[in-house]
């Protein structure tokens, strides 16, 4: 897509091509750079340091901004056209985004005058010019060196976006004038890469989870597997009494897309042998292939796949079945019958070996680890089962005492850590038992599941349901956290009607977690939620320097779940205010550059469902184009006299953008039939082309013309680049630099022609 985003009157967008740099360009920075003193600093990445410009026109220049030294480095900080009103703190900060204080800051805000990691500047003749801060140089000016790191004083730079700026002393902590900000990056980084862009209404990559179906056909649904195998979601369910003429109890297979049933297996054999409706009350683990385990009241354990008519299964001797999970072998499973837990044969219903806990009805299985966690809310223990010997090896109390509400037990299998849910509160024990985390919610915690593509453990908390106690809204909440550092890894979702008067609710998490099924036993249904993403920023364009009538390209790109779209943005006044590029709705920006958008600040815009997304601005530097670009046309009769500025006839341009200045007479340039007198006298010729800038044979030149002034000091001939002209009058170095300073004269005079001409046929 092409456009001109912020085109200034008179000028048209151009065709999308590569920056590039011209041939003749390229030769006067080599003459230039040949007079550059002995010693004189020049940097060998020229992508490291970057200049930005500011709301008011300041310059701010940071001598390196990639690669960074995590433990430390220190940096050369300059700038330029700073108001003299208002002091200024320089220093690393997070990067907040446009027209937001940078904050926090290494160093802080310094008014000690001791730190090496932030610098102070004041205008002149302010009272704490001196040991405190250090005061602008004319035209506002400063050069100053700074030491950062990668984390300190509350800023880490790993997990956030940090760029070197410049912002209004304390004196004036509300003034957004003279924020600079130039992105950094540590080693291992790109500049901006930690934060990916600034969140507009929600943080970037904010994670959340939203509603996309609800299921009502699998009756009052009590527990949840998502096949591994068969990718069916398998049902444990209950009757619901809404629905007097269906008895919906048993096991029911879903289409996980839709909720379409698929199967549902209502006959288990009871006491008796004889098959009878069973509701499916928990599913113990998947069978290979397809198909579940699972418990049916009162002591049944069954299995069943979609599309039995019937289950198989076995009745317990003992009490009511309070827990099942799988066994130590395919054909065993673990059943706890209040505080006995028992390893049972599938096929016969045979204990082979049995263990009495001080109490307890609930568990989770850690087979990775070879233990089983064996919870007792009315004791308010926790105790650790070892599976090779089938005794108790160890117990833990569970905070606040006796008596907590009864939640769950859940291991995760990547960590083996425990996560309780009692009360309002999960508690979080390591493997070997040790707490190590309490989450506290508002509502009662019920269930978790983890995701171990992801690190994630999702939980469902229900609400008490009980609207006489103000605690209660009658809505639940699905939660998200990792589990390493236990911090929020989603935005709360609120579950309205999910509490717990009718039983409590279950999750199923699709692996990656991109899907989580939640259910809803008072309402008799299941939400089906899918993971949005708000967009963040994969890439971002940099400052860029071009010059007049070149073409530039910007390009952004970010992901994100809605994929995300894009707009591009301009703002002509330094950030303050910004518009829509119209038709700019691609990742990539281009047009041609023109000198009434030097200044320019632009930016890429993302969006989905979820927020928006905004690059940092980046500043677009426009500059005159220079002559002696490229060979050229055949220009007309003039005449320069030795600097006066006057161009031939009918020089033109030449290149793309780029400006001419063989054919027609010049100032101290390259020769056509003009004639100029030489410092030293004697004349030379040449066949056209600028030969100090090494430009390529001109197709019309004739005698008489001396470059740069007679600065050769003999007479020479040039028909094709003028580099080897030069060299060989022996011109010494000096004498070089003024012929490549005159050169350029010449171009911008040129161009300055040739420019009215383009315009003015517009």
């Amino acid at each position: 897509m092409t456009s001109t985003p912020g085109t200034a009157p008179g000028t048209l967008p151009g065709g999308p091509s590569r920056l590039r740099r011209r041939a003749g360009t390229a030769a006067v920075a080599a003459l230039l750079l040949a007079g550059v003193p002995a010693g004189a600093a020049v940097s060998a990445d020229a992508g490291t340091p970057r200049t930005a410009t500011g709301p008011q026109g300041q310059k701010l220049t940071v001598s390196a901004t990639t690669g960074l030294d995590p433990a430390g480095q220190k940096i050369r900080v300059q700038g330029e056209g700073y108001g003299l009103t208002t002091g200024i703190y320089v220093a690393l900060c997070k990067d907040n985004g446009d027209n937001r204080v940078p904050s926090p800051c290494l160093g802080g805000a310094d008014m000690s005058g001791g730190s090496k990691t932030s610098q102070w500047i004041v205008p002149p003749g302010d009272p704490y010019e001196g040991d405190l801060a250090s005061a602008f140089g004319p035209g506002g000016t400063f050069d100053v060196e700074i030491e950062i790191t990668e984390k300190g004083d509350g800023l880490d730079c790993a997990e956030v976006a940090c760029s070197v700026v410049t912002r209004a002393d304390h004196r004036a902590a509300g003034n957004r004038t003279q924020d600079v900000r130039i992105p950094v990056a540590f080693a291992g980084q790109e500049p901006g890469e930690p934060g990916g862009g600034e969140g507009v209404d929600v943080p970037a990559g904010t994670v959340s989870y939203k509603s996309a179906a609800e299921f009502t056909t699998a009756g009052k649904p009590l527990d949840l597997l998502l096949h591994p195998d068969s990718k069916k979601l398998y049902v444990g369910a209950d009757n619901l009494p809404d629905t007097a003429d269906v008895d919906e109890r048993g096991l029911h297979v879903l289409n996980p897309e839709d909720g379409a049933s698929e199967s549902w297996i209502s006959q288990a054999p009871g006491s008796t042998g004889a098959l009878r409706a069973s509701a499916a009350a928990r599913i113990a683990g998947p069978l290979p292939g397809d198909g579940v385990v699972y418990n049916y009241p009162l002591r049944g354990v069954g299995s069943a796949k979609s599309g039995d008519e019937a289950a198989s299964g076995v009745w317990l001797a003992g009490s009511t079945i309070t827990d099942i999970a799988p066994g130590t072998t395919p054909d065993t499973v673990l059943v706890a019958q209040g505080a006995t837990l028992s390893e049972i044969e599938r096929a016969t219903g045979t204990a082979t070996r049995t263990l009495t806990l001080p109490g307890g009805t609930q568990f989770a299985a850690d087979p990775e680890r070879g233990a089983v966690w064996y919870t007792d809310f009315t004791a308010g223990k926790l105790h650790r089962v070892d599976l090779a010997s089938f005794t108790v090896t160890g117990s833990s109390d569970l905070p606040g005492g006796p008596g907590g509400m009864a939640g769950f037990t859940e291991t995760d299998p990547a960590t083996g850590a425990v996560w309780v849910g009692v009360d309002r509160s999960v508690l979080v024990f390591d493997a070997a038992g040790t707490l190590v985390k309490t989450l506290v919610g508002k509502d009662l915690a019920r269930d978790a599941a983890f995701d171990t593509a992801t690190g994630r453990a999702h939980v469902v908390w229900q609400d008490g349901g009980d609207l006489s106690d103000p605690a209660n809204d009658n809505n639940g909440t699905l939660t998200v956290y990792g589990t390493e550092d236990f911090a929020p890894a989603a935005k709360d979702l609120s579950l309205p009607g999910n509490h717990s008067q009718a039983g409590a609710a279950s999750l199923a998490v699709e692996p990656g977690g991109a899907t989580v099924f939640v259910t809803s036993p008072a309402e008799g249904k299941i939400t089906r939620l899918v993971r949005q993403v708000s967009p963040l920023v994969t890439h971002a364009p940099e400052d860029l320097t071009a010059k007049e009538g070149e073409e530039v390209a910007l390009t952004a790109e970010a992901e994100g779940t809605p994929e995300p779209t894009v707009r591009w943005q301009v703002s002509a006044d330094g950030a303050q205010t910004w518009q829509d590029v119209e038709g700019a709705t691609e990742p990539a920006l281009t047009f041609t550059a023109r000198t009434a958008q030097d200044g320019y600040r632009y930016r890429a815009e993302f969006r989905n469902d979820v927020g928006t997304t905004r690059t940092a601005a980046v500043t677009l530097t426009v500059t005159p184009a220079t002559g002696g670009d490229s060979g050229g046309d055949t220009g007309g009769t003039g005449d320069a006299s030795n600097g006066a500025g006057n161009t031939g006839g009918d020089g033109s341009t030449g290149g793309d953008g780029g400006t001419q200045s063989s054919g027609g007479s010049t100032t101290d340039g390259s020769g056509s039939t003009g004639t100029t007198t030489g410092d030293s006298g004697s004349t030379g010729t040449t066949g056209g082309s600028t030969a100090a800038a090494g430009g390529s044979t001109g197709t019309a030149g004739s005698s008489g013309s001396t470059v740069g002034g007679g600065v050769a000091g003999s007479t020479g001939t040039a028909a094709t680049s003028g580099g080897g002209s030069l060299a060989a009058t022996g011109a010494t170095v000096m004498s070089v630099t003024l012929a490549a300073a005159a050169l350029v004269g010449t171009g911008v005079l040129v161009h300055r022609r040739a420019r009215r001409r383009t315009e003015g046929a517009l």
